[in-house]
């Protein structure tokens, strides 16, 4: 077996570093290595069309298969199922920039996998198994806040190019699954693209507050509003369809202001009659 040590968390390495360090394969979010038994996993936030998650320092991560359901006994699924007795070494890199995989560190199963439905590569509902993982040691680095500030425009600018019904199905399906968060400078919590874009285009270019038209349109053509969460993320809100609403710049920057209780009550009754 091939000498190994790890890089260390934070570090930044390309596909061909990766396969350098860890003798891997070129390709895929899960790339087993006989040489320095290991399994490295990679959560690519940017190119995925999985929904990995942090939730309590515990990456709710999406197994191996992009087509139909998954397979617990397929391939990787297995080797990661079984990683707590095959005595192989977990590695998971996190992509949050095209091309670069920041090293998070070893991690273990923290629990065992369950089911969840999530979309495949053809749009089409289907089952997939869902691996809850903690950092074996220490704690997750801190990833620089314009990196993820720069990962949000990407998926919100994904989302704008969508359909209706796409942003609807992938806004409700939000619902059924805890917000994520990380580690920032900051701790940022990770909001969803999908139930942004929904508010905003179901309000059909007024404000959900004042009813006024939004006061611009973006290069696009799309009218400019801002999301808002009438419970915030921080006192325990959730980042769902029914507690989202599209804001005009002034009455968003009102409802952090004031959060006035009327208000939060006329939002809710306008959320009902959508």
């Amino acid at each position: 077996m091939a000498s190994f040590t790890p890089p260390a968390p934070g570090s930044n390495l390309n596909n061909d570093d990766l396969i350098r360090h860890f003798l891997c394969s070129p390709q895929g979010g899960m790339r087993r290595s006989n040489r320095t038994n290991t399994l490295v996993i990679v959560s690519n936030h940017v190119a995925s069309i999985y929904d990995d998650r942090w939730v309590d320092d515990v990456l709710h991560y999406t197994g191996m298969g992009q087509v139909g359901s998954q397979s617990l006994g397929f391939n990787q699924n297995r080797t990661l199922n079984e990683s707590g007795s095959n005595g192989v070494c977990v590695h998971l890199f996190e992509v949050f920039t095209a091309k670069t995989y920041t090293y998070i560190g070893e991690v273990v199963l923290t629990d065992k996998p369950y089911q969840e439905m999530q979309f495949d590569v053809e749009g089409k509902d289907r089952f997939v198994w869902i691996f809850p993982l903690r950092l074996k040691s220490g704690v997750l680095p801190a990833i620089p806040d314009d990196t993820l500030k720069q990962l949000v425009q990407l998926k919100e600018k994904r989302a704008r190019k969508l359909s209706d019904a796409e942003v609807e199905a992938l806004a409700r399906r939000q619902g059924q699954v805890n917000v994520g968060k990380r580690n920032a400078r900051v701790t940022q919590h990770q909001r969803s693209p999908w139930v942004a874009e929904h508010a905003k285009r179901r309000s059909k270019g007024q404000c959900d507050l004042c009813k006024e038209a939004a006061p611009f349109n973006r290069k696009d053509g799309a009218p400019y509003l801002e999301t808002h969460h009438i419970e915030w993320l921080v006192h325990g809100g959730a980042d769902t369809v029914e507690n989202t609403v599209a804001l005009c710049p002034n009455c968003h920057r009102k409802m952090h202001v004031l959060d006035d209780q009327a208000d939060r009550k006329l939002l809710v009754a306008r959320l009902n009659v959508y």
